[in-house]
Formats: C-alpha cells, structure tokens, sequence
C-alpha cells in the first residue's frame, strides 16, 4: 500500500476487473466438472479393466476383497500431467467429464454464441458418458436465464455398441463396447445434474442406441450438437439424424476426431452433403464447424 493512502482509496486503484457472478458460475462449474481443481487421487488397481472376468482382474479383486476388511485397497497414482488433463487427453477418476477445459471452454463459447445470436434450437450430446458437457449446457442456461431450450441427454447408459464390421467396416475390430468404465447408468447421470440443482423440465433423457432413439426423437432443431459416440456408426447415427435439424449459425462439435472412424464418418458426411465450413481445431483429439447461414 502507497505511503499516505487509505485502504479505501486504495482498493479504488486496483487494476483488477472483476467478472460478473454469472461468468464465475461458470468458470467454477467447468472447473468442478473437469474436477482441474484437485490433483486425481489413487485409483483402484484394475479400474480401468477391459474384460473385468479376466484371471488377472479376479485376482486385483480377491486381493482388493480381502484388504477391504482393514479398509486398505491395492492403487495406483494416476499420472496428473496438467497440459493432458486440459486437453482431455486422461481418462479421470473424479471428474464428471473427461473432455478437459479447451473443450469445456468450446462449448461454453458456442452455448453463448447461439444464446446473443438468437439461433434456435435446443441443445444435444449424443455419447454423455457421466452427464458433464451436459451440465455444463444447462449451467449456463441457468446462468443466463434461458428457459425456452432444452439439453437433450442422449446414451445408451450401457456402454457403446458391438462393432458391425459388415454395415460398417472402418468399425472392424473396435473395442469400445468391452470398457464397462465407459457405461454410466441413467441413474447415475440423474444424479449427477441433482447434485449441481440442475435437473429440471429442460433436460431430457433419450436412452438408447443412436441408430433406434435419434430417428423418431421429438426434436425440431437445434443450435447446438455434440457428437462423442467413438465409432464410425455412431458419429454417422448422429448426423444423419441430427444435421438437417442444425439451425443456421449453429454449431456441430466433434468430440473424438482423433479416432481415425470418426474422422472418416464426419469427411465422408461432409463430402455426402457438401459441406464445406471449415473444420477448426478445438484440442488434439476435437474439432468443430459453425454451419453457414
């Protein structure tokens, strides 16, 4: 503090802009959701199992079975590399999601974006995993006092689907449907949105696989989709249901472009219905267009 001032005039000098209340809600509700507030604890030796019937994840849990009478269990400390967790290049512990804050900040700038635009429509994630990206729609719709839009919840809360090599042969050989991590129950994803207070009339569920709820889905249009379905079929699921509904100025935001069979499903969509909006980088592993007006 400057010799001879008060404390009052001082504060009054203090180059610092304060953000609004809405804008730290935000901010906080990312930071909660990507848990990038805490380092990721020890995790259970065998979490992240494929084939959890397997000989060796029998016995991580006999071993695990019988220390848990002493409230003792067998982990590991997971490597918290800063510059991953933000690129959502980690699979997390804690967190609510696993897409990292570059992607979290993506999503907050195009919710915004659709929100002073006036581009109509309602919001969709097809592939939720815990609800995060999710929340975070109906966080800033909160925020902003939006109440004419919905989030659409869109998994089959049990994991992805076996691999049709036939229908789709860039699925061949495609392992995700063998991660029960990446099954979240609907239960479970419900109360996640309880635990922030956002489970309202404007999230709705839509459990299923992509190819049996999209197609009949009572959605008119949307602002904003979310693509994170891993495979070739479920990113083409989602687009063929989903683009003709994308309002003008709205945003299409690929969540697993890395994945050579997404990649291939999102050019060969692009290609299909001549799109031609440049596709603009988010992170290393996401990507993301605006369609034309």
């Amino acid at each position: 503090m400057k010799h001879g001032k008060t404390a009052h005039e001082f504060v009054k000098e203090w180059p610092i802009p304060m953000a609004s209340s809405e804008e730290m809600y935000v901010d906080l509700l990312k930071k909660t959701l990507s848990f990038s507030l805490w380092p990721d604890p020890p995790m259970p030796v065998g979490f992240f199992s494929r084939r959890k019937s397997g000989p060796v994840h029998k016995i991580k849990a006999g071993i695990n079975r019988m220390m848990g009478h002493r409230n003792l269990m067998l982990a590991k400390i997971p490597d918290n590399d800063a510059a991953a967790r933000e690129g959502g290049e980690t699979w997390p512990g804690y967190a609510d999601t696993m897409v990292g804050m570059k992607r979290l900040n993506n999503l907050e700038h195009c919710v915004r974006q659709v929100v002073a635009e006036g581009i109509p429509g309602d919001f969709i994630e097809t592939g939720v995993w815990r609800g995060g990206s999710c929340i975070l729609m109906r966080g800033i719709l909160k925020a902003l006092d939006v109440t004419d839009r919905k989030v659409w919840v869109a998994d089959s809360f049990e994991g992805l689907p076996l691999p049709d090599a036939e229908a789709y042969p860039s699925d061949a050989g495609d392992v995700h449907h063998q991660y029960d991590f990446l099954a979240v129950s609907e239960d479970t994803v419900r109360r996640n949105f309880e635990r922030y207070g956002l489970l309202d009339d404007q999230v709705v569920f839509l459990k299923g696989f992509f190819a049996d709820t999209l197609p009949d889905a009572p959605i008119e249009n949307v602002s904003i989709m979310r693509l994170d379905g891993d495979m070739y079929s479920s990113t083409m699921d989602a687009l063929d249901n989903l683009y003709h509904k994308l309002s003008p100025g709205g945003f299409c935001i690929i969540d697993d472009y890395a994945l050579p069979a997404c990649a291939e499903a999102v050019e060969d969509f692009r290609k299909t219905h001549g799109i031609t909006e440049p596709l603009e980088t988010i992170d290393n592993i996401s990507k993301f267009w605006r369609k034309a007006a």
